[in-house]
């Protein structure tokens, strides 16, 4: 499902320990003389454009969501970051020192603060699908029923049957037909999404791949799908992925500190290779629960952000398949006080997480390192549905 391009690595009691000492650390912090202390999780003030509030002046119990680090700490998981916007301003953030393995550095132990960016996996995925709605407002690319192979002359002769048939709209809801399996083990020989990493030309490998379904009849989750979507921006634009980007999403989103790692060919990795800082990964929910605006300015066309979280397929072998997926975006629910509520999530590969819960008004975004652990993502569901939607007052 994501990039898995360091070995694989489970911490033991360590991690417990490392937790715990974090948990105790980040429980208060002295202020000046004569100031009461700082309650846990009060966001750092670095001028990024977030406005800072407290959990009780936005409807929520903040000795609740005090409560995170112990949680996390009970469950051994490998958390390195929660981030919590209500209303719109920052009211929560925690930290926690952990095993890591970004992307283009060594396996190892890391520090995360507000300001240490964190490998994003496949929520890159996401962000791609705001950028591929962008370029269509700006008459770059005609539509979603455009063509593929249109904006790939030059594979024409790597092109299999049937190709004809898929379109944009069929990469962005992963229902385009196409063979691709990442399911398997990171080293079976036939997982596809290995060979994004180790092919010269990862681009002409995914063209190359033979028709499995017709369109829009089978839903199989497909990084590869989403690497075309992004040479299908830089095409269009005449520019770099990472630079079409920064111009009309991270810029006027106040996202300077970025980082889209690519392939050996130079290009981008559209379906896994963004880092982003927690905060800014916030922000990116934060634009898609106000319909594409930000500080009064429409960054993505609000039909666009409609369409993109519209359920189109069930996620069939994704989570039990209780999940929905859009347009690069998966949509689920939580249970809490006995009432389902709805959300939308980018996912990455090891827990990374932005939630979206409209309803409410909230975003949260997590970090983590549960890379290739059977119960991925569990913390971050778990933090959402029992303390953070509960938390929730007014």
């Amino acid at each position: 499902m994501h990039n898995r391009s360091s070995r694989f690595t489970i911490l033991g009691a360590s991690l417990v320990l490392a937790l715990l000492v974090s948990a105790t650390h980040l429980r208060a912090e002295s202020m000046s003389p004569g100031q009461t202390k700082q309650a846990c999780g009060t966001p750092a003030g670095i001028d990024d454009g977030w406005e800072i509030a407290s959990p009780d002046s936005v409807g929520m119990d903040g000795a609740q969501l005090c409560t995170i680090a112990a949680r996390l700490a009970q469950r051994a998981t490998a958390v390195h970051s929660v981030v919590v916007v209500r209303r719109g301003k920052l009211v929560f953030e925690q930290y926690f020192p952990g095993y890591d393995q970004p992307w283009g550095q060594p396996d190892g132990r890391y520090e995360f603060d507000a300001t240490t960016k964190h490998d994003m996996r496949s929520a890159s995925k996401s962000v791609t699908s705001l950028l591929v709605g962008i370029a269509i407002d700006r008459k770059l690319i005609a539509g979603v029923d455009e063509p593929v192979l249109k904006f790939f002359p030059d594979f024409a002769a790597v092109k299999q049957p049937g190709w004809d048939a898929i379109t944009l709209r069929h990469l962005l809801t992963m229902s385009s037909g196409f063979k691709w399996d990442e399911a398997r083990a990171w080293t079976d020989p036939d997982n596809d999404e290995p060979h994004l990493v180790t092919e010269p030309d990862p681009l002409g490998y995914v063209l190359s791949r033979p028709i499995a379904a017709p369109p829009d009849t089978l839903w199989t989750y497909n990084g590869g799908g989403t690497e075309l979507l992004g040479n299908i921006i830089a095409r269009a634009s005449k520019q770099s992925l990472e630079v079409f980007a920064r111009e009309v999403l991270f810029q006027p989103l106040g996202i300077s500190d970025i980082e889209w790692k690519a392939y050996k060919n130079s290009k981008i990795a559209a379906a896994a290779g963004l880092r982003l800082r927690p905060r800014d990964a916030a922000k990116i929910g934060q634009l898609v629960l106000n319909r594409g605006r930000w500080n009064g300015q429409q960054i993505v066309p609000a039909d666009w952000i409609a369409q993109s979280i519209a359920p189109r397929f069930q996620a069939v072998g994704y989570f039990g398949g209780t999940l929905f997926y859009g347009y690069q975006w998966w949509m689920g629910r939580s249970l809490a006080g006995g009432k389902e509520i709805k959300w939308v999530g980018a996912f990455g590969w090891g827990g990374q997480r932005i939630f979206i819960v409209p309803d409410l008004d909230l975003v949260m975004m997590t970090t983590a390192a549960q890379y290739g652990q059977p119960k991925e993502g569990l913390a971050a569901i778990d933090i959402l549905s029992n303390i953070l939607i509960p938390s929730v007052r007014e």
